[in-house]
C-alpha cells in the first residue's frame, strides 16, 4: 500500500509541474479571474500624452474604449495603465520616454508628435503606437507610411483635404477675408505642414497668411491681440501649445469681431467658427483597436499600415457665430454632410 502511495503521489507531482510549464500565452501575463475558475489575460500598456486638451484627451479616451470593447479594462483587472503626461514640458517628456523603455509595457501608446518622437527615440524593443501626429514621415517617427518596417506605427489625425476644403469654405463664404492670422508654435512639425498646406491654397484665391509665432502657451494672447486690425480672420492648425491656450484667441476673436476657424471639432465645441474635421474620439478609438490587434492577435507593428480620417466633414458652431457677427447662411448649413451632428446650435 505504502509503495502505491507513492507512486500516485509521484505522478500527481508530475502533472502539476507540467500544467505549471505549459506554453504561456505571447503578451501580457495570465491570472486567475475573480471566480476563480477562468483565466484572464492582463496586459501592461503605457501612454505617454504630451499636454491635456480636449482633442488630445478625447483620443485617450477612445484609446480606452477601444480596449474596453475588447475585453482589456482596468475594471475588469485585464489592463495595468501607466499614464503620463508631460504637461507641455520637453524636459517632461524626455523624461518619461527614458522610463518607458525600461517600463514592463507590453506597449506603448504615444499622444501627440512630441511626445511620439520622443518615445520613439528612446524605445526600441516593444510595440509603440502614435495618435494625433499629423505628419508621421516628416516628424522622422516612419520612412513608409503603408509599411512602417520598425517597432512603431499609429495613425496620423490630419487628412490634408481638411486643410484644404476648410480654406476653401472661407474664401468661398468670407469674400471680404483678405489677410487671416495664424498664431503658431514654428517648432512644432504638426503646425508647419498644415501652415503650408493653409498658405498654398488661400495663396490661389488670393488671401495672405499671416503669422504670428509663439514658444510657449503663455504667449498665444499676445500673439492673437498682435494680429487684431491687421487680419480679418483667425486660424489655428493641429498646434499643441496653441490649443493649450484657445481661449485667449476665442476671447480675442469675440470682442474684435474677428471670425475664428480652428483644424479640430474640440476647439470648435469650444467657441471657434468653423472647421473641416472628424471626432478625435473616433481617431483615438482607431488606434486602440490597432492596439487590441497588437496585443490580442500578435500583428507586428512594422507590417501595419498608418492610417488617417476618412470620414471629413464640416462642422460650424451657430451659437458662437453670433459672438464673431457671422451670419451663417443656407449656404453655409448646406456644405455639412451630417447636420444632426455637426452643426451646433
Amino acid at each position: 500500500m505504502k509503495r502505491k502511495m507513492w507512486v500516485s503521489l509521484a505522478l500527481s507531482a508530475v502533472l502539476v509541474t507540467a500544467v505549471g510549464c505549459g506554453d504561456k500565452p505571447e503578451g501580457g501575463s495570465t491570472e486567475t479571474g475573480s471566480g476563480g475558475d477562468a483565466e484572464k489575460k492582463s496586459y501592461s500598456i503605457a501612454i505617454s500624452q504630451y499636454v491635456e486638451h480636449p482633442s488630445l484627451d478625447a483620443t485617450r479616451e477612445g484609446i480606452l474604449a477601444a480596449l474596453k470593447d475588447a475585453g482589456i479594462s482596468e475594471e475588469d483587472n485585464t489592463l495595468k495603465l501607466d499614464y503620463n503626461n508631460a504637461q507641455n514640458d520637453s524636459t517632461n517628456n524626455h523624461t518619461i520616454a527614458q522610463k518607458l523603455k525600461d517600463s514592463k509595457a507590453d506597449l506603448v501608446v504615444a499622444i501627440a508628435t512630441p511626445s511620439a518622437q520622443a518615445v520613439a527615440n528612446e524605445v526600441k524593443e516593444k510595440p509603440v503606437l502614435f495618435a494625433a501626429v499629423t505628419d508621421p514621415l516628416d516628424a522622422k517617427l516612419v520612412s513608409d507610411l503603408q509599411k512602417p518596417g520598425g517597432n512603431v506605427t499609429g495613425a496620423s489625425d490630419t487628412n490634408p483635404e481638411a486643410t484644404k476644403q476648410l480654406m476653401n469654405f472661407v474664401s468661398t463664404h468670407f469674400p471680404n477675408v483678405k489677410k487671416i492670422g495664424l498664431i503658431i508654435d514654428e517648432g512644432e512639425a504638426n503646425a508647419v505642414v498644415m501652415a503650408k498646406t493653409a498658405e498654398e491654397v488661400l495663396a490661389e484665391h488670393g488671401i495672405e497668411l499671416v503669422k504670428a509665432s509663439v514658444t510657449n502657451t503663455s504667449e498665444v494672447k499676445q500673439a492673437a491681440e498682435s494680429l487684431v486690425g491687421k487680419v480679418d480672420a483667425f486660424y489655428i492648425t493641429l498646434d499643441n501649445r496653441v490649443v493649450s491656450g484657445v481661449d485667449t484667441i476665442i476671447q480675442t476673436a469675440q470682442q474684435n469681431k474677428i471670425p475664428f476657424f480652428s483644424s479640430d471639432r474640440d476647439t470648435v465645441e469650444k467657441g471657434a467658427f468653423a472647421t473641416v474635421g472628424f471626432k478625435y474620439y473616433d481617431h483615438g478609438y482607431q488606434v486602440g483597436q490597432m492596439a487590441v490587434e497588437i496585443l490580442k492577435n500578435g500583428k507586428k507593428p512594422a507590417d501595419m499600415e498608418i492610417t488617417k480620417p476618412d470620414k471629413l466633414d464640416l462642422i460650424l458652431n451657430v451659437k458662437a457665430a453670433a459672438d464673431y457677427g457671422i451670419e451663417v447662411t443656407d449656404a453655409m448649413k448646406q456644405e455639412v454632410k451630417d447636420p444632426d451632428n455637426n452643426i451646433i446650435e
